[in-house]
């Protein structure tokens, strides 16, 4: 119950529907992490409703997500790392999504190791809603084949069926596993570890991270009959769906996104759409309202060094990227020192006076990851 606690608190987030916070829960923890744990172990236990929040996903769309109460994630936390390690030794080596160990670099690694190998085509697939819509009794037969404690399965059972609270009206979950959800990435990777074994079966390279995967070939030919196999195991067998308009055949030459980059024969570089969240991330921060000081930069630094930590990397070509993006930065600082846009003030605030402040270069980080 301990080591469930710390990885909740480590990996932060807000108060669910009962407004008690990681800090207010860990304020009396031995009593709240026992009465839990009675809870569990009697069957009594019932979970609080998600608490339904929206976060922006592009192209102005919103993407949902339901925050378990931190008491439901530490519930969910006990029973993910106790059957974890029981489904971890029957995962395809080609899934990196939310497994120890394993990374998102890893996963494009792997799927540059099959590119060089003569792999230059690409089934980029998308499944639709995947969170969403992923059946209870998929979930539950998936899980119930590993699994014959019927006090966990009966957990996980409530865990997908709490419901979830919007402006005070209750909904049920009748389908999905809900994103924010501490156990939903594994239940994820149970229910699509079908399809990687499948596509192992049938000789096909592939990476997958969640519910997004590529699938690499060696022809157009090939390439479109593992559309239509990816396509029959999904919607016949696992009762989900492609995305039609996010699922494509293409060569390599002509590049696709994943996993936040764009990928082609020739480079490895941020997609536009990274470029544009990291932009408003920045935007969030300079506003002309906004004073210069210390507590900003500071700001600007954490996510200046969380963006170049993850797209700058020894397969990656992305320092002009983040040339470009350091001037567009000071241009920014620019404005809220002086109020306004006018490039004469590239003289009353030159660029050494900018980083004697303190300020991160994109352009310096990225080149401190290649001369390592």
């Amino acid at each position: 119950m301990h080591k469930a606690f710390k990885a909740v608190k480590k990996n932060r987030g807000t108060a669910g529907l009962d407004k008690v916070s990681i800090k207010m829960f860990e304020d009396n923890l031995d009593q709240n992490l026992d009465a839990l744990m009675k809870d569990l172990k009697s069957r009594s236990y019932d979970p609080i409703p998600l608490k339904r929040v929206y976060i922006p996903k592009g192209n102005g769309k919103l993407r949902p997500l339901g925050i378990p109460a931190v008491r439901c994630r530490v519930a969910q936390e006990v029973v993910r790392q106790l059957i974890n390690p029981i489904f971890e030794q029957l995962f395809h080596e080609n899934s990196y999504g939310f497994r120890p160990g394993r990374s998102c670099h890893q996963a494009i690694e792997q799927l540059l190791i099959y590119a060089d190998d003569g792999y230059k085509f690409v089934l980029d697939a998308d499944v639709k809603a995947f969170f969403d819509n992923i059946p209870h009794k998929l979930i539950m037969q998936a899980t119930a084949a590993r699994i014959a404690d019927g006090n966990i399965l009966r957990l996980v059972e409530k865990f997908l069926k709490a419901g979830v609270m919007h402006d005070g009206v209750f909904t049920p979950t009748t389908k999905g596993t809900p994103q924010g959800g501490v156990i939903s990435p594994l239940l994820a990777n149970i229910v699509l570890n079908y399809l990687d074994w499948k596509l192992h079966d049938n000789g096909y390279k592939f990476v997958r991270y969640a519910d997004d995967f590529v699938v690499m070939c060696k022809s157009g030919p090939q390439a479109e009959k593992a559309y239509d196999l990816v396509k029959y195991i999904l919607e016949q067998e696992l009762n989900l769906e492609l995305s039609p308009e996010k699922t494509k055949v293409v060569r390599l030459s002509q590049g696709f996104e994943f996993l936040g980059f764009f990928i082609s024969s020739r480079s490895v570089k941020m997609r536009s759409k990274s470029v544009e969240k990291f932009k408003m991330k920045i935007r969030s921060l300079t506003t002309r309202s906004h004073n210069l000081d210390a507590e900003g930069i500071m700001k600007l630094n954490r996510v200046i060094r969380g963006t170049t930590n993850y797209f700058a990397t020894p397969f990656s070509k992305v320092t002009s990227q983040f040339r470009d993006l350091d001037m567009w930065i000071r241009k920014r600082i620019r404005c809220m020192k002086f109020k306004r846009i006018s490039r004469f003030d590239n003289w009353k605030m030159k660029t050494k006076h900018i980083y004697r402040l303190g300020l991160l270069s994109g352009k310096d980080l990225c080149l401190a990851v290649k001369e390592r």
